[in-house]
């Protein structure tokens, strides 16, 4: 096949031309391209797997989000990778291309018997990425070729694929080791995928060493020499990646690889959830199309469910705690004003905010965590102050309720003059046995009030906690019948103070939910079914408690002095 002929001078500074225009909004906003590659270079992180329709639904994910490229995969190098680009080219995408992802022909081989290049061409994809060697120890040590021979690689390569009608990234690896170690190579690299009709060409920090300001001159010097876009690719061993990737930004480069949560080899790759919010709301530059910002929290967790792992909660701008207030001097000056100690407005990126209560807290945390429950104490100061005190004593004795909403909405509304408990217990005994032939056993006795009735019930378990659920569903189900749908979804016990050996204390958390939601209760004691039984009486009470239709039929309870 015959080589696509390099552009002149001229064809090539108007082509330059060209793209700065084409980076530009119709309102004048600077673009950069975010180029997604989660579904190839973050599935090299440890723990990390998808199937082919864990790579499917992520694309659709990426897609309805608004990124410019999704990296799917590399063709040939698994039967998975191959199956996802064969499913996506009969997709419809609404905003984002396609892109396989390869190398460039071999040493000493040609680009029309390279099998690399002709499964790229058989992905189908509008726009392929192939990596290339910038670094002449890569390329000696490495590769085992030529300095020279690396360059009609990546030339031959780069004018294979735009012959055959490619939009062409190439991606050139280890660039800024090379340009410490021989600038001038690195920039021949990189002019030889430029010259040979390259699209763009990225800079990549492939081990992840490169402090910020060599990596700054060097994108400085790479953007004077070459005349197509320039971009950046960084991973985060120095956990420099976000902050390389936006210098590199602020410096000229327009277009941007990353992966979702920052996903990838060893530390991980560039985390486009902090990359774009600091590009688009921070900087002004439109990275997404106007309005998606705010779905990228929702994006970022999606990945992590499809993933299967877990979101990490401290991630910058989408994680749980990223506009999380604990200590009272911050959540009284954001109940006057968030900005006092949020530096963006969370729904700018979807998330939301959160007022957390504990021995830390003051009184404002108490007055704002309650107006999220629907309760005004503005006026009540006095229940605040019963509230923060029991708060701090409850938590001195081993309860904790920063993921425990429920059990806090409970003590804030036991504190209310219009109280009315739900039930109220009055005893409870728990038996576990071995039985020959059937194993261990447990049985659990619940003796409830529930107004003018008393309600004495026992059941089975294959667990103490398991029989005193059963039991007491049975006793509650008599007069709420909806308490049926409630299901115990998680549950977790936690050491407190393990020098007591088996007679330490113990915290136990549960998640209960219903077709309404989710919600989560707590428990503390030295006995581990105690500690499970407070936590199960708050997951039962709750819904009875918060939901008007059934908070409407709570009687009056009476005494047993009557």
């Amino acid at each position: 096949m015959t080589m696509r002929r390099p552009p002149r001078r001229g064809e090539a500074a108007e082509r330059f031309r060209e793209g700065r225009r084409e980076r530009m909004s119709e309102n004048g906003e600077r673009r950069v391209v975010i180029y997604d590659t989660t579904l190839r270079d973050g599935t090299q992180g440890s723990g990390v797997s998808l199937t082919t329709e864990d790579k499917l639904k992520i694309a659709r994910a990426l897609d309805e989000l608004g990124v410019a490229y999704i990296e799917g995969g590399w063709p040939g190098s698994n039967p998975k990778d191959m199956a996802f680009f064969e499913r996506a080219r009969h997709q419809q995408w609404r905003h984002a291309r396609i892109t396989a992802f390869g190398s460039t022909r071999r040493a000493g081989g040609t680009v029309e018997e390279d099998v690399n290049l002709r499964l790229l061409l058989e992905a189908e994809t509008p726009a392929v990425t192939i990596v290339g060697k910038a670094s002449p120890f890569q390329v000696r040590v490495i590769l085992g070729t030529t300095l020279d021979e690396n360059l009609r690689m990546v030339a031959e390569s780069v004018a294979f694929l735009k012959a055959a009608g490619r939009e062409v990234i190439f991606d050139a690896e280890h660039f800024f080791d090379g340009y410490a170690e021989d600038p001038d190579y690195a920039l021949a690299v990189l002019r030889a995928a430029c010259d040979a009709g390259a699209d763009a060409v990225v800079l990549c920090d492939t081990n992840g060493g490169t402090l910020t300001d060599p990596l700054v001159r060097a994108v400085r010097h790479a953007l004077s020499s070459v005349s197509c876009t320039v971009g950046i690719h960084t991973h985060n061993d120095c956990e420099l990646a976000v902050a390389n990737t936006i210098a590199a930004v602020l410096a000229g480069a327009m277009h941007v690889q990353g992966t979702m949560n920052g996903l990838g080899e060893r530390i991980g790759n560039a985390n486009l959830c902090s990359i774009i919010p600091i590009l688009e709301y921070k900087l002004g530059y439109r990275c997404l199309p106007p309005g998606n910002l705010r779905k990228l929290t929702e994006t970022s967790r999606y990945v992590a469910e499809v993933a299967n792992l877990a979101h990490d909660p401290r991630l910058p701008f989408v994680g749980a705690f990223a506009f999380t207030h604990k200590a009272g001097l911050h959540v009284n000056a954001i109940a006057k004003h968030p900005s006092a100690y949020e530096h963006i407005p969370p729904e700018v990126v979807g998330n939301t905010r959160h007022v957390l209560v504990s021995e830390l807290s003051g009184r404002s945390n108490i007055v704002v965590k309650a107006r999220s429950f629907g309760i005004e104490l503005g006026d009540k100061p006095e229940v605040v102050r019963r509230v923060l005190e029991q708060i701090k004593e409850l938590e001195f004795h081993g309860y904790w309720f920063e993921d425990a909403d429920a059990s806090l909405e409970l003590l804030i509304r036991r504190n209310l003059p219009d109280y009315r408990p739900p039930f109220e217990v009055l005893d409870y005994t728990v038996l576990t046995e071995y039985r020959n032939g059937r194993g261990m056993l447990a049985e659990a006795m619940v003796k409830l009030r529930i107004g003018q009735h008393v309600f004495h019930t026992a059941a089975e378990g294959n667990g103490p906690v398991n029989a005193l659920d059963r039991a007491t569903r049975k006793a509650l189900q008599e007069f709420y019948p909806e308490i049926a749908a409630v299901d115990l979804e998680d549950y977790k016990v936690r050491v407190l103070d393990d020098h007591h050996g088996t007679g330490a204390k113990v915290r136990v958390w549960i998640r209960s939910g219903d077709a309404h939601g989710s919600w989560n209760t707590v428990g503390s004691s030295e006995n581990i079914i105690e500690a499970s039984w407070l936590a199960l009486a708050d997951s039962l009470a709750y819904p009875l408690v918060t939901r008007p239709e059934l908070a409407a039929r709570i009687p009056e309870l009476v005494s047993a002095v009557s």
